[in-house]
């Protein structure tokens, strides 16, 4: 017969995390990155709404060259 009693016991509630202090770097560079994600998804979103791109290489004419 198995017992549940083996190994480490797991508390029922995780400790309550310490709010951080933010400093202003922090805030400067958090807003930069939200920035640059809006952009990002922008830019995704813009390039989505074109066709593809490349062209498609190599147009070939009809003719054959003698």
């Amino acid at each position: 017969m198995s017992n549940r009693e083996g190994g480490k016991k797991k508390p029922l509630k995780a400790p309550k995390k310490e709010p951080k202090e933010v400093d202003s770097d922090e805030k400067i560079s958090k807003e930069k990155s939200k920035e640059q994600k809006k952009a990002l998804e922008v830019a995704k979103t813009k390039a989505s709404k074109k066709g593809p791109m490349g062209g498609g290489g190599i147009k070939k004419s009809g003719k054959k060259a003698n």
